[in-house]
């Protein structure tokens, strides 16, 4: 033990020690603050991520806005109010998924993306429109568990430090009383040099024995009608509960035992109940539900025979969702009421008008969001804090490779994406992923090559790696 003192001050504290997570941790804390955004602020924030649509981002502000207006109504009048539903019109490609995606982040709403063709009418293969809602209280009370995790962190990473000092040197943890007497004073002498070492990371390669509970999971699958997933889960739920926990010993690193230790501190930390209950409350006020492909479950006109019988099945099911039903869950009943369902669909085959009436009637909001012209793709290479140019050129650093574009480049693969969308499928701005991914292919190859270098992405370049492809329309069909 002397040994692991005498090295104090030998190496630099290394990134990811106790010290600096608990800074980290509280700075990240202190600087959240629950702040009421207004329309015009919440649209601004849209603005960094997605280019263009401003009908749709005014739409979905206006929506998240109202949530906040309706809690400050007094309580026997906010009942009545309800979320007004939003249908987005427009081809793939062009950011109906990502603003909705990206709202839900703002405002740290429960949030579920699911596909309507994955859904049959009840007495059909497929799944139960009602494990919309379960999922959707899945992800709920994930996002709260989450938040419940990062308020106690802090905490729990003081406790899983002392922990780690009863593994370094076991039986040094003493009360006040027994240091006041003159008990084991030279351990706890010893244990708080130990603490100066841990947190600055000194012990992070030593090993240490530590005893982990393994929960048995059931691998099982339950057949049964639709509507039986609840079952399902109780069931699993049930072999789970009867098979007891078992614990085993096994050596690791400190740092990685960290970690193991971090988790077992919050799970003992966190109200269970407590976190159940109030996400199943936040998916009930503040759910979101994204319906894609809203335009695959339209029965074409004067149909009702074949497929088309189900796909009207589908929106007679999830009518009484988007209307307001009471949905059974493992955690608790949930009400639809107040939960804001965005449903969208290219519809180029069928019209807004082929859904149900009834259907239409819960989505009062309608928008249409327009195709992407070269600008917009040169924006988008430009503008956006996840822009896919700055995606690939924080991967080749890793490698030490510098990658600088040209204004004239960017602009040459915004012209060559709006030429293969209209000459072949128009996929909207995914086919940069495609073009792009076509253009930085040798370099992205040979990257360990180029290790400090940089490459600099001309115009001239992106026409060698991309004008004979896309000259070629039949060629550009299957590589573009």
């Amino acid at each position: 033990m002397a040994e692991a003192v005498d090295s104090e001050g030998s190496e630099p504290k290394p990134e990811g020690t106790f010290g600096s997570i608990v800074k980290e941790d509280e700075a990240q804390l202190e600087s959240r603050a629950v702040v009421q955004l207004t329309p015009k602020e919440i649209v601004a924030k849209l603005d960094r991520y997605i280019v263009a649509q401003e009908g749709a981002k005014k739409s979905v502000a206006l929506a998240l806005r109202n949530r906040w207006r309706r809690l400050q109504v007094p309580d026997d009048f906010r009942d009545e109010i309800t979320p007004k539903n939003i249908l987005m019109i427009g081809p793939t490609g062009v950011g109906k998924t990502e603003i909705s995606r990206r709202l839900a982040k703002l405002a740290r709403a429960p949030f579920v993306k699911v596909e309507a063709s994955k859904f049959t009418e009840v007495g059909y293969v497929g799944r139960d429109v009602e494990s919309i809602i379960r999922d959707l209280v899945e992800a709920s009370v994930t996002l709260v568990r989450e938040e419940e995790q990062e308020r106690m962190r802090i905490r729990a990473l003081r406790a899983t430090q002392e922990d780690i000092l009863d593994l370094l040197l076991p039986g040094s943890r003493t009360d006040k009383t027994e240091n006041e007497d003159g008990v084991h004073k030279e351990d706890a002498s010893t244990r708080e040099r130990l603490r100066r070492l841990l947190e600055d990371g000194k012990f992070e390669e030593r090993e240490v024995e530590i005893e982990i509970t393994k929960t048995a999971g059931t691998q099982m699958q339950v057949l049964g009608p639709q509507g039986f997933a609840e079952i399902e889960g109780q069931i699993k739920d049930l072999f789970s509960n009867m098979i007891p926990p078992q614990r085993e010993k096994r050596r690791v690193k400190v740092r990685e035992a960290r970690e193991i230790l971090l988790q077992q501190q919050l799970d003992s930390l966190i109200d269970h109940e407590r976190v159940a209950e109030l996400g199943l409350q936040r998916a009930e006020e503040g759910g979101i539900v994204f319906l894609d492909e809203i335009d695959k479950v339209c029965g074409k006109e004067g149909g009702g025979k074949g497929p088309d019988v189900s796909r009207e099945g589908v929106q007679r099911d999830l009518l009484p969702l988007v209307e307001g039903s009471i949905v059974s869950t493992k955690y608790g009943s949930l009400k639809t009421d107040h939960v804001l369902f965005i449903a969208s669909g290219a519809f180029h085959i069928a019209k807004p008008s082929d859904l149900m009436p009834e259907f239409q009637g819960r989505f009062p909001i309608r928008v249409e969001l327009e195709s992407l012209s070269a600008e917009h793709f040169y924006r988008i290479l430009c503008e956006p804090q996840n822009a896919l140019t700055r995606q690939y050129q924080a991967l080749l650093n890793t490698e030490g490779v510098r990658v600088e574009f040209s204004d004239d480049a960017l602009r040459e693969i915004a012209r060559l994406t709006e030429e293969v969308n209209r000459t072949s499928e128009n996929i909207g701005a995914r086919r940069l992923h495609t073009i792009l991914e076509k253009v930085l292919e040798d370099i992205s190859f040979h990257a360990d090559e180029h290790s400090s270098e940089t490459i600099h992405i001309t115009v001239e370049m992106v026409r060698e790696r991309l004008e004979s492809i896309v000259g070629n329309v039949d060629l550009s069909k299957y590589i573009l």
